[in-house]
């Protein structure tokens, strides 16, 4: 198993609620430089409130979120996304009736390197020949598969060090929910992008993370190497179907 220099995302004892109901309890995870970290866990475990409490969207009421070293955990969503981190929401977000190649622009909204988006651009392209592919076409008219591509495509336009992808295999086919790992351990291993991956389907997550974590009820309950996570009997029989 490769050695990854240093944390670039640590997580450490926050607490989170939505007015009286406490949401996340005394959670910690770290992401290394170059590392892709499954985060794991059901319906309204609280994944998705680990991944908003990252982008400033929540504030934490204890502990803190530091990047590369700075803390973010009381910044504001503008100044984490130019701090380098980019989400790929569920659900996919993208703008429905701008084009492919008007939402991959938008990606690089916070830039101002005119040559460099160009040459990012054509970047995707090679990255996603379904994006070159559907270029001039309307981002709503896009099968779900193809949306997936955009969204990633258009979240790596801003160069970041860490990429979030929340729940990328929802409301895929099978086939292109292969298709859609395979690209995010390629990003991940071309464009040396750090991944935190909050994702339900366990088994397709830990297939190519190197580590894991898994909530249930806002805490973790569950960490270690992807390995080890797949063969855990608490873990088969909990989210891998294993009886």
């Amino acid at each position: 198993m490769p050695t990854w220099e240093a944390a670039v995302l640590e997580i450490s004892h926050i607490d989170t609620f939505y007015g009286p109901i406490q949401a996340l309890k005394d959670v910690s995870l770290t992401v290394n430089e170059g590392e892709i970290v499954s985060l794991l866990g059901g319906n309204a475990c609280g994944k998705s409130t680990t991944m908003k409490a990252i982008l400033g969207l929540v504030k934490p009421r204890n502990g803190h979120i530091t990047f590369n070293g700075r803390r973010i955990d009381h910044r504001p969503p503008s100044v984490v996304v130019k701090a380098g981190i980019s989400p790929v929401l569920e659900a996919r977000r993208l703008f429905p009736y701008l084009t492919v190649l008007e939402n991959l622009r938008m990606g690089a909204y916070t830039r101002r390197d005119k040559n460099g988006i160009r040459q990012d651009i054509e970047r995707m392209y090679d990255l996603f020949p379904i994006v070159k592919d559907r270029r001039c076409q309307v981002a709503s008219t896009l099968s779900g598969g193809e949306q997936q591509m955009v969204a990633m495509a258009r979240a790596l336009m801003a160069r970041p060090k860490l990429l979030i992808m929340d729940e990328p295999s929802m409301g895929l086919s099978p086939l292109f929910v292969e298709k859609v790992f395979d690209i995010i351990e390629q990003v991940n291993q071309k464009e040396g992008v750090a991944i935190l991956l909050v994702e339900q389907n366990a088994n397709m997550a830990l297939s190519i993370a190197s580590r894991g974590y898994v909530l249930q009820t806002g805490e973790i309950v569950l960490k270690d190497t992807a390995r080890n996570l797949l063969n855990n009997p608490l873990m088969q029989k909990a989210y891998l179907g294993v009886a």
